[in-house]
């Protein structure tokens, strides 16, 4: 009953800062503009968009997938693609609940039985590896295009987020490793003598063989290519729907990219689906880097985040029936 009542708390949280970014991003609006500028649109560009979103979760399955080989070689990729399809469906019903649905697809159909643990330690590299990556891109864009972007990531991103971590959070933010250490040293010798330090240390032992997957594949270069094809891909979706956007003619590619990279930063915000973060990230960008007003910045954001999320949704209600008529 609690751990209900903790999970209807937080999904009813994340739902509330869902709608207060959205009303914040929408507040402004004057709408007879944001129909008008809607109206625009090139609608082949955002077909185009949405293929292209969908290209992208089966290049994320098979990938994912060459991180599940050396666990379970039986995985095939139409079970990483529903996997992947089926999670982030269920991110719309709870924010990162999808990272640990797409495990129990793969659990279900391991046939060498692979553990929830390490296809948990597979799900949280490839995570971290793709927000590296991210960052990486957006430290090269800035660096090379400091004069177009440095001002507004310093004065909008760096500069408010170094107000808040001040000493005092910097302390707590030690303290907390400290903490987190000596609690894995306390599992780790209690391992063998207390039942609850034994199953804790069972689940961080397969995540980090999971983690370790890494090491073992087959063509490590595969990884590598397929993250870079990834990347062109969302690069190209956002392109494709800045030129869907007629008031967005001025932007070119590496504008589109920077707006990628921006939006991957609404999307880590702990709402459903990247509802409101998106769009409020997204409008609040187009609006001081390149003075779009605020309703067509809202238009842009609301193509580029409804048509991927429709692309989601189909997606993973196919993948769901699929699995379901294979159960």
């Amino acid at each position: 009953m609690k751990d209900t009542l903790k999970k209807v708390i937080k999904y009813t949280l994340s739902v509330v800062l869902a709608v207060a970014l959205l009303w914040v991003s929408f507040r402004e609006v004057e709408w007879n503009d944001f129909i008008a500028g809607v109206k625009e649109c090139r609608w082949i560009w955002v077909v185009l968009s949405m293929f292209a979103g969908a290209f992208a979760f089966w290049l994320r399955a098979i990938r994912w997938r060459q991180l599940l080989l050396p666990l379970d070689d039986s995985i095939s990729r139409v079970t990483a693609f529903n996997g992947i399809n089926i999670g982030n469906i269920s991110n719309f019903l709870f924010p990162r609940i999808g990272e640990f649905v797409r495990c129990g697809v793969i659990t279900r159909h391991s046939k060498q039985k692979a553990t929830y643990e390490k296809v948990l330690g597979t799900v949280v590299l490839e995570r971290g590896w793709e927000l590296l990556v991210m960052l990486m891109l957006l430290a090269v864009v800035l660096v090379f295009g400091f004069d177009r972007f440095g001002s507004f990531f310093v004065e909008r991103i760096w500069e408010p987020m170094t107000q808040k971590f001040d000493t005092n959070l910097w302390w707590m933010l030690l303290v907390l490793c400290v903490l987190g250490v000596g609690a894995l040293a306390i599992f780790w010798r209690l391992r063998n003598a207390n039942g609850f330090c034994a199953k804790i240390w069972g689940v961080l032992k397969g995540i980090a063989q999971g983690f370790s997957t890494c090491f073992k594949m087959d063509r490590k270069w595969l990884f590598f290519a397929y993250t870079a094809f990834i990347w062109m891909t969302y690069w190209f979706m956002a392109y494709a729907i800045v030129k869907a956007a007629p008031f967005l003619d001025n932007l070119d590619l590496i504008d589109a990219l920077f707006l990628s990279l921006v939006g991957g930063l609404g999307f880590a915000v702990p709402v459903p689906g990247g509802i409101g973060a998106f769009h409020f990230v997204i409008s609040m960008t187009l609006s001081v880097m390149y003075g779009v007003p605020v309703e067509l910045g809202v238009v842009y954001a609301t193509l580029s985040h409804t048509s991927q999320a429709i692309t989601q949704i189909v997606f993973g209600l196919v993948s769901y029936a699929h699995e379901a008529i294979k159960k």
